[in-house]
């Protein structure tokens, strides 16, 4: 009798363990979460285009339980002078975000910062002539004061 109930609480034990193990593996980001983080965070237009088909749908990242939240331009006007600029500060706030988060963000603010400037001239090259001159001097002060303030 005392050989049965041991053996049905050590199965019912081992039986709520492997529940507990594949709970806790189910809510853990994905062991890759900082490879991805780093391919949406590079400088080329390649990353930003990933990252924004990824922001586009974000259920299917949802494991990876990345800060998606954003205030775009923070203090500054997100279209300044109608140059369209939010959404290349919000995969600014995507990076900001998720770096504090991983306890990672001084050794890639540079980074960062420098991949907002270039998805801002990618903005601005859509324009020509003195338009495309005062938007790449937008561009260039948003990233002076990111830099100084980000």
């Amino acid at each position: 009798m005392h050989r049965r109930l041991a053996t049905g609480l050590a199965a019912s034990a081992l039986a709520l363990m492997t529940v507990a193990a594949t709970a806790t593996a189910a809510t853990a980001a994905p062991a890759d979460k900082p490879q991805v983080l780093t391919s949406w965070t590079q400088t080329g237009a390649s990353s930003y285009s990933v990252w924004a088909a990824a922001r586009a749908n974000q259920t299917a990242w949802s494991s990876y339980a990345f800060d998606w939240s954003t205030d775009y331009c923070s203090d500054s006007p997100d279209n300044p002078f109608g140059f369209p600029f939010s959404t290349s500060c919000a995969r600014h706030d995507f990076g900001y975000r998720n770096y504090k988060a991983a306890g990672a963000f001084s050794a890639n603010k540079s980074r960062l910062d420098s991949a907002l400037y270039e998805d801002l001239k990618r903005v601005c090259a859509a324009y020509g002539g003195a338009t495309k001159t005062a938007c790449d001097g937008t561009a260039w002060t948003y990233y002076q004061a990111v830099k100084a303030f980000g």
